[in-house]
């Protein structure tokens, strides 16, 4: 099973709309703990997607997706932002 992917991904937030990036994400089997997490660089910054908390989907190609929450937003450039992320349930990679 791959422990990392680094790739296009699509965030979909809670009311369907798609917002398409780059994702980097890993799991973490430390302490007996199974969990994944990473970052999502948006391709567009919207306020909908600032306000964006929990319950977001991660789409992946080949239709994999989980299950995502927002744990920070820090902005890169004056036009972009780099989201980290904590999944829940099974990694879609």
């Amino acid at each position: 099973m791959t422990t990392t992917y680094s790739g296009p991904a699509r965030l979909i937030l809670v009311d369907g709309a798609c917002i398409s990036g780059m994702a980097s994400l890993s799991t973490n089997h430390r302490g007996g703990l199974n969990g994944w997490g990473g970052t999502f660089r948006p391709d567009e910054i919207t306020t909908d997607l600032r306000n964006a908390v929990q319950g977001l989907q991660l789409e992946l190609p080949y239709d994999r997706v989980g299950t995502v929450d927002v744990t920070g937003i820090r902005k890169l450039l004056a036009t972009q932002v780099l989201m980290s992320l904590v999944g829940r349930g099974p990694a879609p990679f």
